[in-house]
């Protein structure tokens, strides 16, 4: 039942946090992204709007933690450097591995042009990806592969516009998995990405 007001001691938990989280991913799989309300994430949680609040500062808050909830910075890959392609695909499978969680119905709603915090997280602000990124870590990590000598950056190319063009073929996996029920997206991202860096590496 939704209740107003101050949440009770016994909702202060991380899993009262991920009903709210698991609730919103039900009724955008339902209904998709445009009717989603405050309220009917707290009525499908059983939890109250203070409990919302407590954890979330409004809709938006909650529907950006589908993603900034991994800790792409933080994150131990186990890869190695030299094997640039397998070691980014690995970090993107991060992100991969969370949207699978979720279901492709919740996907196909989640994951359209209309959806401006997807597209705000996905995109760039002043020529930069967001801290804590997947795209933000993907450049680090080539910035430190091109460091080494794993990868030649041709005239006129950026480490930059290497992140991004792979940040587009991770959608592009995305939006086919959506579309073929048959579509394997780990294998296909990772095949696809290894493919197109396998032009910039040094050998």
């Amino acid at each position: 039942m939704n209740r107003s007001g101050r949440p009770k001691k016994s909702e202060i938990s991380t899993d009262s946090r991920n009903e709210l989280i698991e609730a919103a991913a039900r009724l955008i799989a339902r209904g998709g992204t445009g009717g989603l309300t405050v309220r009917a994430i707290c009525n499908e949680a059983g939890l109250s709007t203070g409990t919302f609040y407590y954890f979330f500062e409004d809709k938006n808050d909650l529907m950006m933690s589908f993603i900034t909830d991994i800790p792409f910075n933080g994150a131990d890959l186990s890869c190695p450097l030299f094997d640039i392609g397998g070691r980014i695909s690995e970090l993107y499978m991060l992100l991969i591995e969370r949207y699978m969680s979720f279901g492709r119905e919740f996907v196909r709603s989640f994951y359209n042009p209309c959806n401006k915090i997807l597209s705000a997280y996905m995109g760039e602000r002043e020529g930069k990806f967001s801290d804590n990124t997947v795209m933000a870590r993907s450049e680090a990590e080539l910035a430190a592969a091109v460091e080494e000598g794993i990868i030649v950056l041709p005239e006129g190319v950026s480490i930059h516009e290497i992140s991004a063009d792979i940040c587009t073929i991770v959608k592009g996996c995305v939006f086919e998995w959506c579309l073929n029920d048959a579509a394997d997206i780990e294998e296909l991202t990772e095949r696809i990405i290894k493919s197109y860096l396998s032009g910039y590496i040094n050998t």
